[in-house]
């Protein structure tokens, strides 16, 4: 691996903003679509930049344990439906900022599903990551903001989806063991454009010339973000280019007020340095091993 810091920093900033643009393009197809027909054109046109991926590290689709590349693909279309449904309802910087919850997830599951004992270290991270969690959701009304009122539950989705998305990384984590990492993301875009596939029939509304628009641009920009996200992480330690993976705070803060009227308050501020804070506590505290299996395994599932 080389290590070319201003390369990787560049490159992975780059793909939080085509992250939050694809965000942006769901939240406007969100309100006259189905979540399925949504996720299903995401994955299709995105299979495209998956198959480039997977040409330069080695095309492999054999496989000793299909059950796990099924139950991870099921897995993680529950959270890319999750994240449609919470941008949609959210404004997106509030959306993002909770989807960053997903390292405290990670950590509250290596308990039960890896017998890992967190130090009282990351104990604390969780707890602070978790204040901020509630800030962003309760605390507008006092705090301030002027987005409007915003759906209870569509806050529930959004935390649901952060630890949906920590559950996802623990399977890629567990199939990484055998599989290389582009027959993992081979499988599950094969797999996630079947299963929404299957589903059209039951969910379809005709998209208008600019929903396809839109839904053709979501796909290309979720797989050139997980382009400049394999590339980032081959470009440069994990842990000196981690802490710009939280760019998307900013791309999303911006598009939603540009392009939406959404002006972020200060709770959404105050807890969302109380999440980044406690994520970038735990990236600088873990061990070096460690942050490239978790955030590499993020960059193959699009969750960064």
């Amino acid at each position: 691996m080389q290590h070319n810091l201003t390369r990787g920093a560049y490159l992975l900033a780059l793909a939080t903003l085509f992250t939050a643009l694809l965000n942006a393009l769901q939240k406007i197809t969100g309100s006259t679509l189905s979540v399925v027909e949504i996720v299903f054109f995401r994955n299709l046109f995105s299979l495209p930049f998956v198959v480039v991926i997977a040409l330069r590290g080695g095309l492999v689709l054999k496989t000793n344990h299909f059950g796990g590349h099924v139950i991870r693909s099921v897995v993680g279309l529950i959270s890319m439906i999750m994240t449609v449904v919470a941008v949609t309802h959210l404004p997106l910087a509030e959306q993002q900022v909770l989807s960053y919850t997903q390292p405290l997830f990670l950590i509250l599951l290596s308990i039960p599903l890896m017998h890992e004992r967190p130090s009282v270290q990351r104990w604390v991270a969780v707890a602070v990551g978790f204040v901020g969690v509630v800030v962003v959701a309760t605390g507008k009304g006092l705090l301030g903001g002027s987005h409007g009122t915003v759906p209870t539950w569509a806050y529930a989705v959004a935390l649901a989806q952060g630890a949906v998305g920590a559950l996802t990384t623990m399977q890629i984590r567990q199939l990484s063991a055998t599989e290389k990492s582009t027959t993992i993301a081979m499988w599950q875009a094969i797999l996630m454009t079947a299963a929404t596939a299957a589903a059209l029939p039951f969910v379809w509304h005709m998209p208008t010339r600019a929903d396809l628009l839109c839904l053709v641009a979501v796909g290309a920009f979720a797989g050139i973000a997980q382009v400049l996200q394999t590339e980032a992480f081959a470009s440069a330690q994990v842990s000196a280019i981690g802490p710009f993976a939280y760019c998307g705070l900013v791309w999303a803060a911006l598009i939603g007020w540009l392009g939406f009227g959404e002006v972020p308050g200060v709770a959404m501020f105050v807890g969302g340095l109380l999440i980044i804070g406690s994520g970038l506590w735990m990236l600088r505290h873990e061990r070096p091993e460690k942050q490239k299996t978790i955030l590499e395994s993020e960059s193959s599932s699009g969750t960064l």
